[in-house]
């Protein structure tokens, strides 16, 4: 009986851990990003009250928004892919679940 459970744990653990790592990886890039793009519109800002350069802060909306839309719509096609995927055993529901549960703990814990 110890047998059957050896590969059933083994995925579930390593799912659990690659969601783990995934969550914790992709919570510390997403605050990098946030500290680089907080000091470029700092210094920005700091740069146009100095009167050492104008800033068009519409364009810059603008700009930004439409990024912003691209992202979503990106990450809408994603999981609406991820939806319709079908594993096709028993051993997929173990997987993602774990996984997820690992990706929630890790950005939690980022």
């Amino acid at each position: 009986m110890a047998t059957d459970l050896a590969p059933f744990a083994g995925t579930v653990g390593g799912g659990f851990l690659l969601g783990f790592i995934t969550g914790y990886a992709i919570k510390k890039v997403i605050k990098l990003a946030a500290v680089i793009v907080g000091l470029f519109i700092a210094a920005f800002a700091y740069l146009e009250y100095q009167r050492i350069l104008s800033v068009d802060w519409h364009k810059v909306q603008a700009f930004s928004q439409n990024e912003i839309d691209w992202l979503a719509d990106a990450l809408t096609h994603v999981s609406s892919t991820i939806g319709t995927s079908h594993t096709g055993s028993n051993i997929g529901i173990p997987l993602v679940s774990s996984v997820s549960a690992g990706f929630a703990l890790g950005l939690a814990r980022g």
